[in-house]
């Protein structure tokens, strides 16, 4: 059964400097994912100057989700198909490491 998840990341940036770590660094974040235990690929769109919406796609399985950018933070929405619905914990975990690296204040 699919299964929706949520990852919510505070950050301090501001929403233009979150906007651009996210737009530059999308690509370190497919990657760590691709790299992993499943090999997946990623199409992007940004629908707005606040909203990425992505398509990721492997073990013939297809994920659709959206990432909201907002001045204190960002929210990450996807939802994970039947079979990567039983890894949601593992799924939304690494988001929560990498998403958080990539806002991190430096």
């Amino acid at each position: 059964m699919p299964r929706e998840v949520t990852v919510t990341l505070s950050h301090d940036l501001g929403e233009e400097e979150a906007r651009r770590r996210l737009r530059e660094g999308f690509g370190k974040l497919q990657s760590s994912f691709s790299g992993g235990m499943m090999p997946l690929s990623f199409s992007e769109n940004w629908a707005s100057d606040s909203q990425l919406q992505f398509t990721a796609k492997g073990l013939g399985q297809n994920i659709f989700g959206t990432v909201d950018i907002f001045p204190n933070h960002v929210r990450i929405q996807a939802m994970l198909p039947g079979m990567l619905a039983s890894l949601a914990e593992i799924i939304t975990g690494k988001l929560e490491k990498e998403g958080t690296l990539l806002l991190e204040k430096k």
